[in-house]
């Protein structure tokens, strides 16, 4: 109880402008609520008490009654500004209706991301683009910031590539920790986690796409080259042996998409 008196005391004071600017008492505020839609005004001021640390994560906020009083709205803008942060990872609705500030963690919140990217219609190209755009940074910093004993295990795990060229499921998993390591190595968790989101994606199709002709082979040609130059300290090599990964593992996942569809590959093989 105390919580929730806690929170709703510290909502109602950091959304008395909200009150005024809906009843139009100043001249400023009136003239921002009325470009704003209310809902979103109510949207920002929450995730702006969060950021100042007046909610925190885990906490729980107080019922949909108690909030609409101390904003002073009525309650279908006041869903509309929850149902916002709920998709944005930033709140959660748990039994019982209430809603709680999530973890905040970077995987969460770019999870809204991913599953926009998986409920829409799929361009291969467009994802592949958007991976291009974090991976070959993730490279750069990984070969600038990556201590010697973690160039030294991503070296490793591509050399240990050729040991499953006729294993695509053992070769799967190398893949993932070897992509995992580069975008780890890069010390940024937000970008980790727009590529773990993308390299998530469409994960169906990557694993037909592995069991095609000479697809593993070259991508572990194409791991060495990458883990190579970021073992000489060469991030302009390291990302542009990722650019030609990314090439490759693209046309191998139009091709897996072509046999899903239609059944029937047609495609050179490759050595």
């Amino acid at each position: 109880m105390a919580d929730t008196v806690k929170d709703l005391d510290a909502i109602a004071a950091g959304l008395q402008s909200l009150r005024r600017d809906e009843g139009g008492s100043d001249g400023f505020g009136t003239a921002l609520a009325k470009r704003r839609p209310l809902a979103e005004q109510v949207t920002d001021r929450i995730s702006g008490m969060i950021k100042s640390g007046n909610l925190k994560s885990g906490e729980k906020l107080p019922t949909e009654a108690q909030m609409a009083v101390a904003f002073g709205i009525s309650r279908p803008p006041l869903r509309e500004a929850l149902k916002a942060l709920t998709i944005m990872g930033i709140l959660e609705s748990r039994q019982g209706g209430r809603y709680y500030v999530t973890d905040l963690s970077p995987t969460r919140l770019v999870a809204p991301f991913s599953t926009m990217l998986s409920l829409g219609e799929y361009d291969v190209n467009v994802h592949f683009e958007a991976r291009a755009l974090v991976d070959l940074e993730l490279a750069r910093l990984c070969t600038l910031r990556a201590s010697r004993a973690e160039k030294t295990r991503i070296r490793k795990l591509a050399q240990d590539g050729h040991a499953f060229y006729d294993d695509p499921i053992a070769f799967r998993l190398l893949d993932a920790e070897f992509h995992g390591e580069i975008a780890l190595a890069a010390r940024n968790p937000l970008i980790l986690a727009l590529s773990q989101s993308l390299y998530d994606l469409q994960l169906d199709f990557r694993r037909l796409a592995t069991t095609l002709p000479g697809v593993i082979a070259v991508s572990v040609a194409q791991h060495c080259a990458a883990a190579d130059a970021i073992c000489r300290d060469d991030p302009d090599a390291a990302a542009e042996a990722v650019r030609q990964h990314l090439v490759h593992v693209c046309e191998s996942t139009e091709r897996a998409i072509e046999v899903a569809a239609n059944g029937q590959p047609n495609w050179p093989e490759r050595a």
